[in-house]
């Protein structure tokens, strides 16, 4: 197996996740209505005071350093910060009544991305890993790839649980905006054509018929090489080549994307997409704001979202991929209202925000309300497992999913309720 090494093929569990797709009928297939999500995940917990729900007549330690603008929506106001999101207001749901019931890291992680409390004796798995278990493989690509590593996995967030490791994100660590993007394990190394592929898979071929003919578990010989098949496909596969080729791209659309990483995440997600990834999830860090809220979030953080969101919206619509592609933006909890000694906001486990776009989200609809100081909802209260049920229903998955954990127990995946506003 070794002489595959040249390649860096270190793809296993997410391989055999493609042999199975194709040889077991999905349950939730035949309800699929074949509608693809780009999760944007900003981990640390971003401010619904500062961004969409600001609070202008509040205390000037509540309402903050920024002041409001009008959005294209009369009577809806967002801080200054986000000029673009508010001019774009029509093209994506705002939620202000989401109740995260819970402030803490890693635990948020879990929680907000399965739509499942964590529970150390059940891991629920991440919607990406569902979908990739429901849906399998649509093209060579895998169904389920993850931009950065910004996901707190120390109670399971962000992956397969009780699924099992094979559908777990294929994750992209490599900087899109860098002047060599190169994507590990996809990528070949400099000087390995696709005739010296051909030429190792010989070889393998050969010795993998050695080792056959003394081998007592034939069928474990069968298995391996059905995952080697899948690797090579994967690198040798046109859509592959195609969908990290961001150099192929009009200069001018990435710069409307923003040259930055976050902006080129987002025209990533879209190339992935359109090569037949089923689930990208966006992962951003840096937005845990204990300290210099206000500098951080616009000197750095919110720019970056302000150009980048909006454009994948306009660029998903004017490709016609906006019906059959739901972009959400999620994040660990909202921040506290009163602002600390340090110029920050601490966690929130009580009210905060998130957006949704596409697939038949009305656009510029704003769902529910906080009260005068944003720390609890007062209309149209929803929890984190009514985002993800939401989420489940827009990508045709039953809402009464069950399936079984590795000890053969039935499982129900998620037990919310639909956005009403939103479905």
């Amino acid at each position: 197996m070794g002489t595959l090494g040249g390649l860096g093929l270190s793809l296993p569990h997410l391989l055999a996740a493609k042999a199975q797709a194709e040889s077991k009928e999905k349950k939730g297939r035949g309800n699929s209505s074949d509608v693809n999500c780009i999760l944007i995940w900003t981990q640390g917990g971003t401010s619904h005071h500062d961004t969409f729900d600001p609070k202008p007549q509040a205390p000037i330690n509540v309402k903050g350093e920024y002041g409001v603008i009008d959005t294209a929506i009369p009577g809806v106001q967002f801080t200054e910060i986000v000029p673009r999101m508010a001019q774009e207001i029509g093209r994506y749901g705002l939620l202000r009544s989401w109740n995260p019931m819970n402030g803490s890291h890693g635990v948020a992680d879990q929680h907000v991305m399965s739509g499942r409390p964590f529970n150390p004796a059940m891991h629920y798995p991440t919607i990406g890993s569902v979908v990739s278990h429901q849906m399998g493989f649509k093209t060579a690509m895998p169904p389920f790839i993850q931009l950065g590593n910004a996901v707190d996995r120390s109670f399971g967030g962000g992956k397969a649980g009780i699924l099992g490791l094979e559908h777990n994100a294929f994750e992209i660590l490599a900087d899109p905006n860098a002047q060599n993007f190169v994507v590990r394990d996809i990528s070949p190394p400099s000087g390995i054509t696709n005739e010296r592929v051909d030429r190792r898979k010989r070889v393998l071929g050969m010795v993998d018929s050695l080792q056959r003919s003394t081998s007592v578990q034939p069928t474990d010989f069968d298995a391996l090489d059905e995952n080697y098949k899948t690797a090579l496909d994967m690198i040798t596969a046109q859509e592959t080549r195609q969908a990290f080729e961001l150099d192929k791209e009009d200069p001018k659309l990435r710069e409307q994307y923003g040259k930055n990483s976050f902006g080129q995440k987002c025209l990533l997600a879209r190339r992935l997409i359109e090569a037949g990834v089923r689930f990208v999830t966006i992962s951003d860090g840096g937005w845990d704001t204990h300290q210099n809220n206000f500098s951080a979030l616009k000197g750095h953080l919110l720019p970056r979202i302000d150009q980048g969101l909006p454009q994948l919206l306009i660029d998903l619509e004017q490709r016609g991929m906006l019906e059959k592609t739901l972009v959400v933006w999620l994040t660990d909890f909202g921040r506290t209202p009163k602002i600390n000694s340090a110029s920050g906001r601490d966690h929130w486990a009580s009210a905060g925000f998130a957006v949704m776009a596409g697939a038949g989200i009305p656009g510029g609809s704003i769902v529910g309300a906080t009260d005068d100081e944003g720390g609890q909802p007062i209309r149209n209260q929803y929890f984190s497992e009514d985002l993800v049920a939401t989420i489940y229903h827009k990508l045709g998955l039953p809402l009464d999913l069950h399936v079984q954990s590795p000890d053969g127990r039935p499982v129900r995946l998620i037990e919310g309720n639909l956005i009403r506003e939103w479905v």
